[in-house]
């Protein structure tokens, strides 16, 4: 019979399985070149959305004949091997069966063997080429050195291969080789490659662009992107989103200006990606505004879209609307989860970032590296020593999350802060490889509870391991001596940094204060904050006021008080230190007028509350605090409690006597 065409087919039989019961009612015949190409059947395969779909239509061509033909077969072979729904290996297993497959089919094969990721076996089918002869064509080459990631000597054998086939003068594999260059990191070959060309379009700019922003040579890649405009080589989308990508590494937002204007001049039809591209740009290089503005603009937006609005907003501190932005996504993905997790941890929110990954656990989305990262920051931040050890537990033992230096740093981090010292020096022992970021953290760790010594003994240890001390080194160094009560330590590494390549900022002037009010050196602690070339902050008046009630120093302790309340005048603590202070000298004029001045001021003493973590939730309580829905029965208990210890205080003194 001969077959209708597949518009009538479609409209007559409604779905795929009525037409796959009309093939299968007509007998096998011979087919000419003509007939194979407009078959319904290989029609049909452009429609499919699954194997078992494709699997029957596999079986029609095998009743109808058409299967022994070469082009249906490419068509199957092309839909297993490329499609998203797919299965490259059925695609291997339909190659095998065919005893002359075509330089297409191969290059299919290789092909869908990189694009599925499996970069090992798309090259073993291209040295199957090499061995079996196979009359290779450009697109072999392209193909295969889109999957030379097993090494770079794997894409310099296929380079020398290229040269020697003659296929160097061809533009497409040229352009192949630039693009494995400068991903692979190896921007001096790429350069050599491009420079070599005779000729160029703009897939070859675009590469080495693109080459130069993966290896962050920022400079080089808008340098190019100039050269390349005054050629007159017209760029694409992709070129310009590697611009603005380059522009958002190098922080330039007049640069990334100019190069909207650049897109707006020309008249450029900005596709999502571009936009997206564009909005990213303005987010990093801190105009939000702009931002804000491309995003209500959009008419289509995506999931990097929103999320990039998002971490705009955690950027500049705007919580409430990062949560807005976060709740009107109309779906999301790990990443968009992470990026509001993240911005509950870096804008000293800690409980909703926990609350928000336990959230995201309940959605059944597995976290990504830097999900854990945020989380493990916000359990430092909120002493969340049980949940960051479930964290540890479940996700980094069980392998669920690769196990990364950065990784290992947030965990020290975290076990330094939450008190577990031990814990922490335990893991950065067995870490194989450390940075920079491992040694500070273990470092501050240490001393922040008083383990001077250890602290000291790991700072020298680092420094013969070849590592630089830089600013965040100093600032666990000099904590260290303000525990241990260094003061001559203290003053030898303060003077030390610059040789060291650092110099003092507040935090390290904050430390130095604290250390010498502490031991008693409250003139040379005033002395130094004298002599700082920047403004004191909080931090370091902090400390002489602190040094001042240490040791009764009350003339200096109003100096420090007076300081404190110009840069923050409701903070109630200030007074009620100081007024305790001259309480304590029985100084009450002094008293009354902290008073007075804390009652003009508007400030108002803060209520102490106590903070508990059960099972991972947090639970807050104030003093006399009844609002709580189990606060009868927390009373109830407390007063058993107290009424326990009195029984045992009692029964202690009766066996005494």
């Amino acid at each position: 019979m001969k077959f209708p065409h597949f518009p009538f087919i479609y409209t007559k039989f409604k779905s795929f399985f009525h037409f796959h019961k009309l093939l299968f009612s007509s007998q096998p015949k011979k087919w000419n070149s003509n007939l194979i190409i407009t078959h319904p059947t290989l029609i049909l395969i452009e429609s499919c959305n699954s194997m078992l779909q494709i699997k029957q239509i596999q079986a029609s061509m095998i009743h109808t004949g058409i299967i022994s033909h070469i082009f249906p077969i490419s068509r199957l072979i092309s839909f297993c091997a490329l499609d998203v729904n797919g299965d490259i290996h059925y695609a291997h297993k339909l190659f095998d069966e065919m005893s002359e497959p075509n330089v297409y089919i191969w290059n299919t094969m290789v092909r869908g063997y990189v694009k599925n990721q499996f970069f090992d076996l798309g090259f073993c089918f291209f040295r199957r080429m090499v061995r079996e002869n196979v009359e290779m064509d450009k697109r072999s080459y392209v193909f295969v050195l889109k999957g030379c990631r097993v090494g770079v000597g794997v894409g310099g054998s296929v380079h020398c291969r290229i040269w020697k086939v003659g296929f160097l003068s061809e533009l497409i594999v040229r352009n192949g080789l630039i693009h494995f260059y400068g991903e692979s990191g190896k921007i001096d070959d790429a350069r050599k490659v491009f420079d070599e060309s005779p000729e160029r379009d703009v897939v070859t700019w675009t590469s080495l662009i693109d080459g130069y922003v993966e290896k962050n040579m920022v400079d080089e890649a808008l340098g190019l992107f100039d050269l390349m405009c005054s050629n007159g080589v017209e760029f694409n989308d992709v070129t310009l989103i590697t611009v603005f990508s380059a522009c958002s590494l190098k922080g330039d937002l007049s640069l990334g200006k100019s190069v909207h204007e650049l897109v707006e001049k020309r008249g450029v039809e900005c596709s999502l990606n571009l936009t997206n591209a564009m909005l990213d740009m303005y987010v990093k290089c801190g105009c939000l505004p702009m931002a804000k503005e491309i995003f209500d603009r959009m008419e289509i937006k995506d999931v990097f879209s929103w999320t990039s609005m998002i971490h705009g907003y955690a950027k500049y501190g705007e919580v409430d609307l990062a949560k807005k932005c976060f709740s009107e996504m109309p779906e999301r993905n790990v990443i968009s989860w992470n990026a509001m997790i993240a911005c509950y941890s870096q804008n000293n929110s800690p409980l909703e970032a926990i609350e928000l990954f336990h959230e995201m656990e309940k959605q059944g989305l597995v976290p990504m590296e830097s999900t854990l990262v945020s989380v493990l920051s916000a359990c430092a931040q909120s002493s969340s020593l049980d949940f960051g050890r479930r964290i540890h537990d479940y996700y980094v033992k069980q392998k669920w999350v690769k196990y990364s230096v950065i990784l290992a740093n947030a965990l020290i981090d975290m076990y330094g802060k939450c008190g577990s010292v031990d814990e922490a020096v335990e893991l950065f022992d067995k870490m194989a490889q450390r940075d920079l970021v491992s040694w500070n953290s273990v470092i501050v760790g240490c001393a922040s509870h008083g383990l001077a010594k250890k602290a000291l003994t790991l700072f020298e240890q680092m420094k013969s391991s070849g590592f630089e001390p830089d600013s965040i080194t100093f600032v666990g160094v000099l904590s260290a001596c303000v525990h241990g009560g260094l003061v001559n330590q203290g003053w030898e590494y303060f003077t030390s940094m610059e040789l060291n390549g650092s110099f003092p900022e507040v935090a390290h002037y904050a430390c130095m204060v604290d250390l010498l009010g502490r031991s008693g050196h409250l003139k040379e602690a005033y002395n130094l904050i004298k002599q700082m070339p920047m403004e004191p902050d909080k931090a370091v008046w902090g400390a002489l006021l602190n040094g001042c009630r240490m040791h009764v120093n009350v003339e200096l302790a109003k100096v420090a008080a007076e300081k404190l309340i110009e840069l923050d005048p409701q903070d109630s603590g200030i007074y009620v230190l100081l007024a305790s202070l001259c309480a304590n000298e029985r100084k009450w004029a002094d008293v009354r007028m902290v008073r007075s001045l804390m009652r003009a001021k508007g400030a108002k003493k803060n209520r102490g509350y106590s903070l508990i973590e059960v099972d991972g939730n947090f639970y807050e309580f104030v003093a006399a605090d009844d609002s709580y829905p189990e606060s009868q029965a927390i009373y109830k208990m407390l007063d058993e409690i107290i009424l326990l210890a009195k029984l045992e205080v009692y029964v202690s003194d009766a066996q005494i006597h």
